[in-house]
């Protein structure tokens, strides 16, 4: 199917795209149909490897139709949505198009979730079953008599390998897991028997049904269920492959993005998948293992948010390693700041690598990334260009009025992959989802930015993350990137403060580079250096130095944290 809803759009804003198609054909079908379509065609070639285990895609789906059926006989039924907590393991995998398969939908959280957060998410989807992590399973039986679940299906990580693994998995990383004490638990291996030679329906699903959701606005607002549909999936891994720049078909990727984040389920997962190449999936980062894995699997794509490649830049566990099997190398999640970008440039090409990192920008709203640096070409400080058939504009924040090339506002964006809104909050669909005079439905991100004249769009703020003081618009990231061209600083968060004359004062959260100790002289070489990129008025008042900065659970740095600590601290409600 042609998306053809902007194929006569007129506007100056028409992104830049050289070699890359301004429009794509996508599946009329679900996203079990089109993994399906790559199995028929190349059953043989790897789809998943796991620890030291490899599915082929017939393998695969065999797997994805043993939890259909698993799944039909628990009592699933067309449009229910079950909860999955899970890491990146194989079981995740089938249940996600097994589900889709069966026309029902999945819904992702984070398989370390708090009770509450486990709590909430069964409620605000309704979900009768769920799926999830050993370990997670005491956490389910808390809040059981809070929720509507019927159902909980224990997965193991060693489920799906061998025997002898199973049987030493109680004795090593399994020990010290409670056993559950509700009859309503069944283990996976049980789970699947009992699905037997269940009969299967014929696939169900269209393009504009929903295939998962996902959560988002956990750092910013209210944590809201975000509607993914097929075509949103399909496009999304369409999408991404063109603007990969090479062939992808049997080539690997280290899945180490989790797939409760769209980042990880949209592209180390789904594209990979819908595009015929082989998913490695990494069910925790843990950097030594992380490294170890790229040394023996040697993948062609990796993708990761700004603090795991810092991390991995800094370490020895990568030394003298061979990269030149990457053809891609991926950053989104959060800001890439310019130095680091320069670091990791740098750090791959000793390595052999002959790509350098491209930067991409997006959001759960449209599955992930909608943009990207393009193969051939980057601008320092622009996040990319948007994916074929997605649209970019910048709008005055509070009229909607689109503005000029290089003019800073809110960046909306439209195509294939926006969701059809959040699930059970009208208000918060109608606030994200606005039509505009031009007659199209644009997605309005929160964030600031801006577009040149070739369509390369420039990220700057969350809109809410902009500090006010003594009556200044202060953007933290401008700061952030200022700190951290300083030799000594590894990272930086900052974050704005009560003050009783400014109303809001700068502050500085930094992490220093190994060599390098807190102190006050130390913290003021640092400012002398930020002063020559930072306004006076926009100067950071003090520094605190960390040994880390907390991150959000797909590690991102988490100033909200920060925010709360310092209000806590001044006793701000």
């Amino acid at each position: 199917m042609r998306f053809t809803e902007y194929e006569n759009i007129s506007a100056p804003w028409r992104p830049y795209y050289g070699d890359i198609p301004a429009t794509l054909d996508y599946p009329e079908g679900s996203i079990y149909d089109a993994v399906r379509a790559v199995a028929d065609r190349s059953p043989e070639s790897v789809a998943i490897s796991y620890m030291n285990k490899d599915w082929s895609y017939a393998s695969l789906m065999d797997g994805i139709d043993a939890a259909a059926r698993a799944l039909i006989k628990m009592g699933v039924r067309v449009g229910e949505r079950v909860l999955i907590c899970l890491p990146n393991t194989p079981q995740a995998v089938f249940c996600l198009y097994a589900l889709s398969r069966t026309g029902a939908v999945g819904s992702f959280i984070h398989p370390l979730s708090a009770e509450g957060e486990i709590e909430y998410s069964l409620n605000e989807i309704g979900a009768r079953r769920a799926i999830a992590l050993d370990q997670s399973i005491p956490k389910f039986e808390a809040v059981w008599k809070n929720t509507p679940l019927e159902r909980v299906i224990r997965v193991t990580p060693v489920d799906e390998l061998n025997p002898i693994m199973r049987a030493a998995y109680p004795l090593t990383a399994g020990r010290g897991i409670p056993k559950p004490t509700d009859s309503r638990v069944t283990g996976w291996r049980e789970f699947i028997k009992a699905g037997g030679n269940v009969p299967l329906p014929n696939p169900i699903g269209g393009a504009n049904d929903d295939a998962v959701v996902l959560f988002s606005g956990g750092t910013t607002g209210t944590t809201k269920g975000v509607r993914l549909t097929n075509l949103n999936l399909n496009a999304l891994a369409a999408q991404t492959v063109a603007m990969c720049g090479r062939d992808v078909h049997g080539k690997s990727m280290l899945a180490a993005m989790p797939m409760f984040h769209g980042f990880g389920l949209g592209v180390c997962v789904h594209t990979i998948l819908f595009v015929g190449a082989r998913s490695i999936l990494v069910p925790r980062v843990i950097l030594k293992e992380y490294a170890a894995l790229i040394r023996r699997k040697r993948p062609n794509y990796i993708a990761g948010v700004p603090t795991l490649y810092e991390a991995m830049s800094r370490n020895p566990f990568l030394d003298g390693a061979d990269l030149s099997c990457l053809e891609g190398v991926f950053s989104g999640g959060d800001s890439l700041p310019p130095e680091l970008k320069k670091r990791l440039d740098r750090y791959l090409a000793d390595h052999g690598a002959s790509v350098r990192v491209r930067e991409g920008y997006g959001l759960t709203e449209c599955v992930t990334a909608s943009c990207l640096t393009p193969i051939t070409e980057e601008r320092e400080g622009s996040i990319g260009i948007p994916f074929p058939d997605t649209y970019y504009k910048i709008c005055d924040p509070k009229t909607c009025e689109e503005l000029a090339a290089g003019e800073e506002g809110e960046i909306c964006l439209t195509g294939p992959s926006v969701m059809p809104g959040y699930l059970g909050r009208d208000d918060e669909t109608a606030a994200a989802l606005r039509r505009h005079s031009d007659g199209h439905t644009w997605l309005h991100t929160g964030d600031l930015g801006s577009i040149d004249k070739d369509g390369f769009l420039y990220f700057k703020q969350r809109i809410k993350r902009v500090i006010i003081t003594s009556g200044y618009n202060v953007y933290p990231s401008q700061i952030e990137s200022a700190l951290e061209k300083h030799p000594a600083v590894r990272l930086s968060c900052v974050i704005g403060v009560p003050d009783p004359y400014r109303m809001r004062r700068i502050k500085a959260f930094v992490t220093l580079n190994e060599g390098y100790s807190p102190s006050e002289k130390l913290g003021g070489e640092i400012l002398d250096s930020c002063r020559k990129y930072v306004a006076r008025y926009a100067m950071p008042r003090e520094i605190e130095f960390r040994d880390e900065l907390p991150t959000t659970l797909v590690g991102k740095v988490a100033y909200t944290v920060l925010e709360k600590e310092e209000a806590d601290k001044n006793g701000e409600v």
